[in-house]
């Protein structure tokens, strides 16, 4: 029987990526930044939200949390989307699922930059 130690494989991958993020800061003079939207309180999606958070700090990458209300519109969320398309100091881009159901998730997801798309959700 093979024994896997996750936690050295974890450790591992993190080196590998925080020595890409060093090299793409040399490179371009800024680091990777990913961009995080939270819809509402659900617990679960905080902890993995502020995850990400942690994780990116970890490998030395930059991260913004948007937290919004649950009871946000669907056009501001995709105005808020649509900011962070935009915007050129962002890089990647999540929204965290599940998003209250007066929110189309299609439209979400489609309102989404494809090139920032960290979930890969986008249909292009």
């Amino acid at each position: 029987m093979i024994l896997i130690d996750g936690k050295e494989i974890s450790n591992q991958i993190k080196s590998e990526i925080a020595n890409e993020v060093r090299k793409l800061r040399e490179d371009s003079g800024r680091s990777p930044h990913l961009a995080a939207i939270l819809v509402g309180n659900d617990p679960a999606s905080e902890t993995y939200v502020f995850n990400k958070e942690k994780a990116c700090k970890e490998v030395g990458m930059s991260s913004s949390i948007y937290k919004m209300p649950s009871d946000i519109t669907e056009e501001k969320l995709i105005e808020t989307i649509n900011f962070i398309n935009k915007d050129e100091e962002i890089d990647g881009l999540i929204v965290q699922l599940p998003i209250p159901k007066h929110i189309s998730v299609n439209k979400v997801i489609e309102s989404i930059n494809p090139r920032k798309d960290v979930d890969g959700f986008h249909p292009v």
